[in-house]
């Protein structure tokens, strides 16, 4: 019965503060003050994203940052998920809302008085949750972007805006056709990804973007 209606919207508004909360874990900034790298938002370009921590010279830093700010995503979208009972459309409502408030957190996270990252590990961590076949195709496509023009934002854009198209793949989506939350998620997270790029595309535009290693003053 509860697929048929769907979830309670206290339930759901439940999973958004809590994955909102689990998102809003700024680990860059955590990692780095611990690592002795000083203080990140004081780095190139103050970004708390793993890019940025890359600047401080601590690769193992950045990687953590990586590696935990897409598990929080993952984390949050999966543990709502699991809270529904799996593979229902309940669920997937419930991830993906729980995962689009973890993205929130991220970039918005109430601990940093709002000022957060960018979003770009945390959506491909729910990328790779929602469905993995779709992560692993836009991580590819960020993976070729970063081959061809080294310049990590631009990457991210391209991946971020294609993904919604690789939902409506049924290979990537893993169904045909793609979930309506997986296929939600993705416009809302590359909407916002491209958002918080802008300042990104008009030094792409100039030619003037930082290229991935490169140390900013």
């Amino acid at each position: 019965m509860q697929d048929l209606a769907g979830p309670a919207i206290g339930t759901l508004a439940a999973f958004a503060v809590g994955g909102y909360l689990l998102g809003s874990i700024p680990f860059g900034v955590i990692l780095t003050r611990l690592g002795g790298a000083g203080d990140v938002r004081q780095i190139g370009s103050g970004n708390i994203g793993a890019t940025n921590v890359l600047r401080t010279g601590r690769k193992d830093l950045a990687f953590a940052t990586l590696i935990l700010d897409a598990g929080k995503g993952a984390a949050a979208l999966l543990l709502a998920k699991y809270m529904m009972g799996g593979v229902s459309p309940s669920a997937e409502l419930a991830g993906a809302i729980a995962g689009g408030a973890a993205f929130l957190g991220h970039l918005f996270p109430v601990w940093l008085k709002f000022k957060g990252g960018k979003g770009v590990a945390t959506f491909f961590g729910l990328m790779l949750a929602a469905a993995w076949p779709l992560g692993l195709v836009a991580a590819a496509t960020w993976l070729l972007m970063a081959a061809v023009f080294r310049i990590s934002s631009l990457s991210a854009l391209a991946a971020s805006a294609l993904t919604p198209v690789y939902a409506l793949l049924p290979v990537a989506a893993m169904s045909l056709p793609a979930p309506r939350p997986i296929l939600g998620l993705s416009i809302f997270t590359a909407l916002l990804i491209w958002a918080r790029h802008s300042e990104n595309i008009g030094r792409i535009l100039k030619g003037a973007e930082p290229r991935i290693g490169a140390k900013k003053a």
